[in-house]
C-alpha cells in the first residue's frame, strides 16, 4: 500500500512539475536566429535591466509570466533577452553582442522589445528585419499580446 501511495505521489509531482515548463529565453543571438529560421518564427528581443529595473519586472511579472503570454510565445515568437544588468555578472561576448544590438535598434529605455524577422541575404550574411517595438503598457497580457499581434501580422 505505501508502495502505491509513494508511486502516485512521484505521478503527480512528475505532472505539475511539466505543466510548470517555462518557455526557453535565449541569450545567444547566433542560437535564437537558428531556430527562429528553422521554426520559422520572428524573433522578440526583450532589452531588460534584470537586477535594477522596475518596469522590466513589471512587465515580466503582468504579462510575461502567465499562461496567455506563454501559449501566445510558444506559437508565434523565438524569445531572446538582451540583458544590461549593474551588478549581474555576464561575458564579454554577451555584453558585446547586447551592446551592438543596442545600438543597432537605438534602444533608449527599458524594457523594450523589438520584434525582428532573421533574413539571409545574398552575401550570406544574416539580417535582422525590424517588424516594430512596444514597452511596458498596462492592461495585462490580453493588452499587451494584442498589441505585440498587431506588430508581427502587419508586415
Amino acid at each position: 500500500m505505501k508502495t502505491i501511495a509513494l508511486f502516485t505521489m512521484l505521478v503527480v509531482a512528475q505532472l505539475s512539475f511539466a505543466q510548470k515548463a517555462t518557455l526557453t529565453w535565449y541569450t545567444d543571438m547566433n542560437e535564437a536566429t537558428a531556430v527562429a529560421k528553422k521554426e520559422n518564427k520572428p524573433m522578440m528581443l526583450f532589452f531588460t535591466g534584470s537586477d535594477w529595473c522596475g518596469w522590466c519586472h513589471r512587465l515580466q511579472n503582468e504579462v510575461f509570466k502567465t499562461p496567455e503570454f506563454e501559449a501566445w510565445a510558444k506559437e508565434n515568437v523565438v524569445l531572446v533577452e538582451l540583458d544590461f544588468p549593474r551588478s549581474k555578472p555576464q561575458t564579454e561576448a554577451i555584453k558585446t553582442q547586447n551592446r551592438a544590438l543596442q545600438q543597432q535598434f537605438a534602444v533608449r529605455g527599458y524594457p523594450t522589445c523589438w520584434f525582428v524577422k532573421p533574413e539571409k541575404l545574398s552575401d550570406g550574411k544574416m539580417n535582422l528585419a525590424p517588424l516594430g517595438s512596444k514597452g511596458y503598457e498596462a492592461g495585462g497580457p490580453a493588452n499587451w499580446i494584442g498589441g505585440a499581434t498587431t506588430v508581427i501580422k502587419a508586415k
